[in-house]
């Protein structure tokens, strides 16, 4: 708990007052947070929200934002990191994405069903993921909706892998590393109320990414393809005037040659709580989860949550008959009552796994 309550202090100390907008608002923050990948992290950043000069004078213009961070975790890595997410024209214009640097180690589990003696490996990857939208329909009085373009580059270069692994033996596609790069078309759509704690709305993303290429490296160098087809979905659903209910609606499926890191997955902060980042991989792979969000006291607040999911591949879409489930609760603080943005504390079980998390924001 006293890892809990310097954070409180000292973020509270560097948030503005909730009730005083800003057009440029620049927040030190201390870093402290704890994943079962990092275990505990500890740096600093920098967040700036952003109203742009010719939406200073409109209040329904959503702000933008950017937090530049860095941060060394227990597991000896480091992390260089820009997220963003940019408003102009009163809300014509959508773009969000980051750039990213990461020194980091992560266990491999395996692919599909046939899950393995977890394998430790050392990777270094400089990311690159831009996505950029024009709102159209823009009378539509339900939500708003956005079409454009999505890029992504990622260098992953794997630097040390366990002696008589799989990913040593070169049966794991891009098991020695690889580069990605690509793009495709995306679809978002926001009816949210709140973009931190909603109330009620939908907030859906379509993703179709196509022909993106994989230059494989290591000991037998080679170059693939591979398209992926993604939809992510929240709905929010107010039950009580103390409690939310929200749904999480997840699917994505890959067609062709994706290097390892590059199938779709479940595990981790967001995608199915309680089970390790990546610890299941496949071509596809679908998820439902759900929380229930209360209010306690004041400022506190609690979640109880659960979530089930499945992998497929070229053989079969799904396996239905192997679910991966995952139940769990937790606590939240709400560090600025304004934008209800809250500090998020979490514990995940799953089958024969568990997982405690202390992050910013909510899990979808």
């Amino acid at each position: 708990m006293l890892l809990l309550t310097t954070l409180l202090g000292l973020t509270r100390l560097a948030l503005p007052p909730d009730s005083v907008p800003k057009r440029v608002a620049l927040i030190p923050l201390p870093l402290v947070y704890y994943t079962p990948e990092t275990r505990l992290a500890y740096g600093a950043a920098l967040a700036a929200t952003v109203r742009f000069r010719r939406d200073a004078a409109y209040p329904d213009a959503r702000p933008s934002q950017l937090t530049f961070g860095v941060a060394y975790t227990q597991n000896k890595q480091l992390l260089l990191y820009l997220p963003f997410q940019l408003f102009y024209d009163r809300n014509n214009y959508y773009a969000y994405g980051e750039l990213g640097y990461y020194r980091y180690n992560y266990y491999f589990y395996g692919v599909g069903e046939n899950q393995g003696p977890r394998e430790l490996y050392g990777v270094n990857f400089p990311r690159i993921r831009l996505n950029a939208f024009r709102r159209v329909v823009p009378g539509w009085v339900r939500g708003k909706l956005y079409a454009g373009l999505r890029y992504q580059w990622e260098d992953y270069d794997v630097t040390s892998v366990e002696s008589g692994g799989l990913l040593e033996s070169g049966a794991v596609p891009g098991g020695r590393g690889s580069r990605v790069a690509g793009g495709g078309l995306g679809v978002f759509f926001d009816s949210r109320d709140n973009v931190f704690f909603p109330t009620k709305g939908v907030v859906a993303d379509l993703s179709l990414l196509v022909r993106n290429r994989a230059a494989e490296t290591g000991p037998t160098p080679r170059t693939t393809h591979f398209d992926r087809y993604a939809v992510d979905v929240s709905s929010y659903h107010r039950l009580h005037k103390h409690a939310v209910l929200a749904v999480n609606y997840l699917a994505s499926f890959t067609n062709g040659s994706a290097p390892f890191n590059a199938l779709s997955s479940l595990g981790g902060t967001r995608r199915l709580r309680g089970y390790y980042e990546g610890r299941y991989r496949d071509r596809n792979a679908a998820l439902l989860q759900g929380e229930v969000r209360f209010d306690v006291y004041r400022r506190l607040g609690a979640v109880v949550f659960g979530g089930v999911g499945a992998l497929g591949n070229e053989q079969q879409l799904l396996r239905l008959d192997r679910p991966k489930t995952a139940y769990g609760g937790g606590l939240r603080f709400t560090l600025n009552r304004r934008d209800h943005l809250n500090l998020r504390l979490d514990y995940g079980l799953g089958r024969e796994s568990s997982g405690f998390y202390l992050t910013l924001g909510e899990a979808f």
